[in-house]
């Protein structure tokens, strides 16, 4: 690595040295100076593209130059005649001044090269031949050596700091915009042109009435020929893993066809190695790119989700099979009808194994607050081995309509379903309780509708119309079976789990603990509103809001206990809330949400600033009936929100945001009979929780100089959470009861963030900085505390975007979290230096290499965990169909990765074990 990185140095220097600049301004023809104007400096001896400038505010421009050279001088600038001019350069730096002048004329100058970068309006345009070197196998690939373009750790793609929200292929949604399904998938190859749309509008009508700053699309264009022809790949590979039983496999087709008047895309996938395009996780949060009407009403209440939540990710799993088929079509019958649609399905089956141990802290109580029950114990230090076997079959299918008779109407129709099957088994071993076996089971199923009608009378009048029905229908199955010694239960060091079971109700004269519980969720919301947008000026517009907000939910629950004879006992438990019995079950729970609202908002600019303050005022109803009492909540609230966005230049700006927020919970927090949640976590609703209220404030800062490549983006964001509803726990032991009630003490958070990144020649830096604080009031024991967090984390990176030669990438991510529970105070550092080496070799050998060394220090102690992947891929020339290519994960054959952290009264550490070292040969064959 020494070596590679010195060879770098004397690159960059040699070629430091044998350049001059070339400096100047270009104006129009009445002197007065161009911003984002290209200049193309092109090698006459090569014909090779040897530098490009874009002009800043300013009309300058610099280029860098080899010494006793002769190069053809291009200069370009939309609307005028292209100005071309032959040079030759001599030891000394040069100075120069073009003028461009009006284009009267139809024989423009033919540019011999593309620009690497333009800028058209809010639109971004990359040329990607200009930034690939030959290694690139996807457009993630592509996007990551784009200046200012970056793949988070999510998968997602930001453009100066802000998430792509849509991805369209030849101005077509690809697969309803999903970002990390299309950089995954679509072939770099077959890519032309990235166009980065800033200041994104869904809806035209719309664009000049609304804020647009955060909305950021990508669309890529595709090269000459891949239109009305099957473009993609199709790869089948075998390898081997460490056990001779183990046989790798891999099939993954990926077939694209796009026309101007329809697109089909194919994406297929079945493997047993754990390279999957979307993880359970993305599945589940695959919206559909339904937006809901009532986002920026101030009101936000939340259907709770019952299905299981706790999948494991592909990374920490130790053996993955997943099967994926999915199809996307998009078809124009007319200019007037856009349809388009997707189905998905998705197959995982893991197998995890983790141990952990976690350590109970004593809480320091509050004097202000309720005191500690002397008489309450501390949890014991608790040592777990859980293993398990998760298997997932998903549904997701999308039908979209849009129709545009012309530019005064758009009416826009979509359904999305959504249906799965996922049970999870776990064997887990607990120092504490001793041996559990837990199912879980869910077939939960929805139907999503949108409908949209946007009307523009005339030029000053423009309403909208926005509605969103959701279904959802869930139903949870859990079963525990612990152990038990029917002849010992009063004996205080026996089982831990008697106690939870006398409470709960259960038989105590049986050989195991046989416990279920079956539960149904139905929710029903409609969420609709009117827009009516009058624009008073240029420079001003208002917007009035007629909405509604209507949720109803019912819950049914049963708790009961298998026997060893076979029988059922459904028990009646002890547990108490405020000296009332609760109940093991909870039949006919319905709760009923209405918000009936109506905003203002008015938009107005003046020179560099533009501001929109608004105001909605609202009417709640909020309703509830259980075991024969209703609990009602009828009361008014007025939720102010505010804009402001300074337009320093086209690509800088300052924006400001304060909104109120009202949140509401879910049924499953309002029931008040028991939830087992797992074995050891049980809960009980509170019919009587109120809504949270909160302020939450935004400041965020972007710049980005096409001149000297520097893009620089920072934020803050501060929230203050009253009313918060907190959770109220309970320890018997390790086993936890927890309720919810509405807390007096405001919870905190603040962040600050930001990146700087620079582009010198070849080389590129980077610069990021993120620091979270929270202050978080936590009820535990019968005590209240606070839990203080502050986490700070550094990620400079550095590098190379060479043509012919390696490239390297250098980064480090250094974490430091701090938590204070009272007197209590724990620290985690993480330090995880990595560096990728990508190669292309003799126009067809491809190298590339990624090294990661994580360390994670806590409490004195040191824990380190390393990943080297590695991949070599042959292609006898960039015209061959076939490509050969042997692949490597985890070479070093690491085992387990180890975690630490803290919890809200335990700090815990947990060793992960994970996928061994695999070895896969592939074929690959390109349309």
């Amino acid at each position: 690595m020494k070596k590679i990185l010195m060879l770098l140095c004397l690159v960059a220097a040699g070629s430091s040295f044998a350049q001059i600049k070339m400096q100047g301004v270009v104006k129009d023809s009445i002197g007065a100076p161009l911003e984002l104007a290209n200049v193309i400096a092109i090698n006459q001896e090569t014909n090779g593209l040897e530098s490009y400038a874009v002009t800043n505010d300013q009309g300058k421009y610099v280029l860098s130059l080899g010494k006793n050279g002769k190069y053809k001088l291009q200069v370009s600038y939309i609307g005028l005649k292209s100005y071309e001019e032959v040079i030759s350069t001599a030891e000394a730096d040069i100075t120069k001044d073009f003028t461009l002048m009006p284009d009267n004329s139809l024989d423009a100058v033919e540019l011999t090269y593309e620009m690497p970068v333009t800028v058209k309006g809010d639109t971004i345009v990359y040329n990607a031949d200009s930034f690939k070197n030959g290694s690139e196998r996807k457009l993630e690939d592509v996007l990551e050596k784009l200046p200012g373009v970056e793949i988070n750790d999510d998968g997602q793609i930001e453009v100066e700091g802000k998430t792509v929200s849509k991805l369209m292929v030849n101005g077509k949604d690809f697969f309803d915009g999903d970002t990390k399904l299309a950089t995954k998938n679509i072939p770099s190859n077959a890519v032309d042109k990235v166009q980065v749309l800033r200041n994104y509008a869904e809806v035209g009508q719309l664009s000049g009435v609304q804020n647009n700053q955060d909305n950021v699309a990508i669309n890529i264009k595709l090269k000459e020929g891949k239109e009305n022809f099957w473009f993609g790949d199709i790869t089948a590979g075998t390898g081997t893993a460490p056990s001779p039983n183990d046989e790798l496999y891999l099939v993954q087709p990926k077939l694209f066809y796009y026309s101007p008047k329809y697109s089909i895309n194919l994406i297929g996938d079945m493997n047993n190695i754990g390279e999957v395009a979307l993880t359970n996780r993305d599945l589940r949060g695959f919206g559909g790119g339904f937006r809901m009407p009532s986002r920026t009403s101030g009101t936000s209440i939340n259907l709770g989700d019952n299905g299981l939540g706790g999948l494991t990710s592909i990374a920490n799993a130790q053996e993955v099979v997943t099967k994926l088929a999915s199809a996307n079509f998009s078809y124009s019958p007319n200019k007037a009808l856009d349809l388009s649609g997707f189905l998905i399905f998705n197959s995982s089956r893991l197998r995890t194994r983790e141990e952990s141990f976690i350590d109970y802290i004593e809480l320091e109580d509050d004097p202000s607050t309720t005191d500690i029950d002397e008489s309450t114990t501390i949890p014991p230090d608790e040592e777990t081995l859980s293993t398990g076997r998760e298997a997932t079959n998903q549904f997701i299918a999308k039908l979209s309509a849009s129709y545009k008779p012309n530019v005064n109407n758009q009416l826009d129709y979509d359904v999305l379903a959504r249906l799965s099957d996922d049970e999870e088994r776990q064997n887990l071993f607990s120092s504490v309780v001793g041996n559990t076996n837990q199912l879980d089971e869910v077939k939960p199923f929805s139907i999503n509708q949108n409908l949209n009608y946007y009307y523009t009378l005339n030029e000053n009048n423009i309403f909208a119309f926005e509605a969103q029905h959701l279904i959802k229908d869930e139903d949870p199955f859990y079963n525990a079976l612990l152990q038990n010694d029917p002849n010992n239960n009063d004996d205080e060091d026996n089982d831990a789990f008697d106690d939870t079971a006398s409470g709960l109700g259960l038989d105590l004269d049986q050989l195991s603990y046989d416990l279920n519980q079956e539960r149904r969720v139905k929710s029903n919301q409609l969420d609709a509103k009117v827009d009516y947008f009058n624009i008073l000026n240029s420079k001003s517009n208002i917007n009035f809001t007629l909405g509604t907000i209507f949720s109803n939910q019912k819950f049914n629950s049963n708790i009961f206990q298998f026997l060893d004879d076979g029988t059922i006992l459904d028990p009646t438990p002890t547990i108490t809330n405020e000296g009332e019995l609760l109940t093991a079950e909870n039949d006919n729970v319905e709760y009923r949400f209405s918000d009936v609202y109506l905003g203002v908002h008015y938009r107005f600019k003046t020179g560099k600033f533009t501001f929109t303050p608004g105001v909605s005022f609202h009417a709640y109803s909020n309703q509830n009936t259980q075991n024969g009492d209703t609990f009602k909540d009828n009361f008014l609230n007025v939720l102010p929100d505010f804009e402001a966005r300074v337009q320093f230049k086209k690509s800088e700006s300052l924006q400001f945001n304060y909104n109120m927020t009202n949140t509401f919970t879910d049924i499953t927090n309002i029931a008040e009979g028991l939830v087992l949640n797992n074995y050891n976590s049980i809960q009980f609703g509170n019919p009587e929780l109120q809504n949270a209220l909160s302020h939450n404030f935004r400041l965020f800062y972007s710049s980005f100089n096409l001149f000297n490549y520097t893009n620089v983006f920072a934020g803050a964001n501060y929230s203050k959470n009253e009313d918060q509803i907190r959770g109220l726990t309970n320890f018997e032991s390790v086993i936890r009861t927890s309720t919810f009630f509405n807390s007096q003490f405001a919870d905190e958070s603040a962040s600050v963030f930001g990146r700087v990144e620079r582009t010198f020649g070849k080389f590129r830096a980077r610069m990021g900085a993120n620091f979270n604080y929270s202050k978080l009031n936590q009820f535990v024991q019968g005590a209240q505390s606070l839990n203080e967090s502050f986490t700070q984390s550094y990620s400079p990176e550095l590098r190379t975007n060479f043509r012919e030669a390696p490239n390297v990438r250098l980064r480090y991510r250094y974490t430091v979290r701090d938590n204070e529970q009272g007197d209590n105070t724990t620290k985690f550092i993480t330090r995880a230096p990595s560096v990728e080496f990508d190669a292309y070799i003799w126009d067809a050998l491809s190298f590339v290499t990624e090294f990661t060394y994580n360390e994670q220090e806590s409490d004195g102690q040191t824990q380190v965990f390393k990943t080297w992947d590695a991949s070599l891929r042959y292609r006898k020339d960039r015209d061959t169909k076939w490509e050969y290519s042997l692949r490597a994960s985890n070479i070093l054959d690491i085992d387990s990765n180890i975690s630490n952290g803290a919890g809200t009264i335990s700090v815990f550490s947990s060793e992960t074990f994970i996928q061994p070292r695999f070895i896969t040969f592939r074929l690959t064959y390109t349309l």
